[in-house]
C-alpha cells in the first residue's frame, strides 16, 4: 500500500476545479464560467494528472456538461492537455439539496441526477460526489430518511452507467456508518474530505473504524478545528495518521486537491506549490510537525 501512495504522488494528483484561476463573484468554489477553459492548459503546466469537475447552479448555462457541444469541446480540451476528469462535484445538491424540499421539487431534483449521471459514460466520468454539508447537511431523522429513500431511487441509474456515488457528510462516525449500512451497496462510498473531519473534531481512527473500507475518493484539505481552510501543515488534520490508516486499509482510490487559495493572480504557482507538499505527505513526509515553504 505504502507503494500505491508513492506510485500516486509520482502520477500526479487531481485538483478541484476553480483553483488554478481567481474566484468569480467572490465565491470560494464554484464553476469557472470565464476561465474553465484555461483551468485545463495550467492544470497540465502544473503537473496535475486532471481535474474534479464542479456541477452547479452557479455554472448553470455556462458549463460544457449541459450541451452536446459543450460534452466534445470540452472532451477535445482534455485530450489536447492530456488531462483527465473521472469525477464530478455535484455541488448543484448543495445550492438545492435532495432534503427539505416539495415533492414536486424532489421529483425534479432525482430527474437532474438521473441526467447527470446518464452523460457520465460520455465524458470518462466513474463517480460523483455528493454532498451533504452546510446547507445540505442532514438535521434530523425525517432528513436521514428521506436521503437514503433518493439515494435508492436513483441507485438503478448509477448501476446502468457503472457511476459511483460518493457521498460527503458531515455526520459523525457512527450516524455516517448507520447511513452506509442503509445503503449496503458496491456503487456507494464515502468521499473522505480531511480538512472537514479536523474541523468538526473528528478522529480518524474512529472515521476509518467506522467507515475506513468504505471510503473510495479523498479530498486533501487542511482546516483548524472549528475554523476555516488553511495552507496545507498549518491547520489541525492529523496528516500522519491518515497516511497510516490509508495503509492500514488498502485505499486506493484518488486524492483531489481543495486545498487554501493564496493571493489573487498567483493560483498556479500556489496550487502547484500545495500539489508538491501533498505529493511529500503521500511519500511519507508529515506535514503538520514542520512549517515549509510552498513556493
Amino acid at each position: 500500500m505504502d507503494d500505491y501512495l508513492n506510485r500516486y504522488a509520482d502520477a500526479g494528483l487531481y485538483t478541484m476545479q476553480g483553483r488554478l484561476g481567481a474566484p468569480e463573484d467572490g465565491r470560494f468554489q464554484s464553476f469557472p464560467r470565464q476561465g474553465w477553459r484555461l483551468e485545463i492548459e495550467r492544470a497540465a503546466q502544473a503537473g496535475l494528472r486532471g481535474i474534479e469537475w464542479i456541477y452547479d447552479l452557479y455554472g448553470e448555462g455556462a458549463n460544457p456538461l449541459e450541451s452536446d457541444a459543450g460534452r466534445s469541446e470540452l472532451r477535445d480540451l482534455l485530450a489536447k492537455h492530456r488531462v483527465s476528469v473521472v469525477s464530478i462535484c455535484a455541488d448543484y445538491f448543495m445550492d438545492r439539496p435532495l432534503l427539505r424540499c416539495s415533492a414536486a421539487e424532489n421529483a425534479e431534483l432525482l430527474r437532474r441526477m438521473e441526467w447527470l449521471l446518464g452523460i457520465c459514460p460520455e465524458m470518462g466520468v466513474g463517480r460523483v460526489v455528493l454532498p451533504f454539508v452546510d446547507a445540505s447537511s442532514i438535521r434530523s431523522d425525517e432528513e436521514f430518511e428521506q436521503v437514503v429513500a433518493n439515494l435508492r431511487e436513483v441507485l438503478p441509474h448509477a448501476e446502468r452507467h457503472a457511476v459511483e456515488l460518493h457521498l460527503e457528510t458531515d455526520l459523525a462516525p457512527e450516524a455516517f456508518r448507520a447511513l452506509l449500512l442503509r445503503l449496503d451497496h458496491p456503487l456507494i462510498k464515502v468521499n473522505y474530505d480531511a480538512g472537514n473531519s479536523a474541523s468538526l473534531g473528528y478522529p480518524p481512527a474512529q472515521e476509518f473504524a467506522a467507515y475506513g473500507e468504505r471510503i473510495g475518493s479523498f479530498h486533501i484539505k487542511d482546516r483548524r478545528r472549528g475554523g476555516s481552510t488553511v495552507p496545507l501543515g498549518q491547520g489541525d488534520t492529523d496528516f500522519r495518521s491518515l497516511r497510516e490508516l490509508l495503509i492500514q486499509y488498502g485505499y486506493a482510490g484518488d486524492f483531489v486537491l481543495q486545498v487554501a487559495r493564496g493571493e489573487p493572480g498567483d493560483e498556479p504557482a500556489w496550487l502547484a506549490g500545495m500539489a508538491r507538499l501533498a505529493e511529500d505527505w503521500l511519500r511519507g513526509r508529515a506535514l503538520c510537525d514542520e512549517k515549509r515553504e510552498i513556493s
